[in-house]
């Protein structure tokens, strides 16, 4: 997938009304996403995406801690000037095609180095251990 055809793929599903507003939201959540994932893991991601897409996660300089999942949307929406429910929905939309891009092991990989709230962002489901 070239880049152009994942601000394509991010403008159609997302339902944003033009090129350049997918764009700001594939460069915003990447950006974000390239705070929270290390090692292995981040090379091997940015390996799968188009080059334009990999130099925007891998410029971010990785946080210490990483943040759970609502606080990664809580950043998204404070660094983007939007709500909470934007971030989300534009986060939900990059990491789709994310994943699509990844494949399912590395997004298992991922989500296995991240803390509890991303697998919905990846569009997938998580469950809580059985108590």
């Amino acid at each position: 997938m070239t880049f152009h055809q994942m601000l394509e793929r991010v403008r159609y599903d997302g339902a944003h009304p033009t090129l350049e507003r997918a764009e700001d939201a594939v460069r915003t959540v990447l950006a974000a996403l390239g705070r929270q994932v290390t090692g292995d893991e981040r090379v091997d991601l940015a390996a799968c995406l188009p080059v334009e897409a990999a130099l925007v996660l891998t410029a971010e300089i990785p946080a210490t801690v990483p943040l759970p999942g609502d606080g990664f949307v809580r950043d998204l929406a404070a660094r983007a000037g939007g709500t909470p429910t934007t971030a989300r929905w534009n986060a939900c939309t990059v990491l789709a095609v994310v994943a699509r891009l990844a494949g399912a092991a590395l997004v298992t990989r991922i989500l296995e180095q991240l803390p509890d709230g991303y697998a919905l962002l990846f569009g997938r489901t998580e469950l809580a251990p059985a108590a």
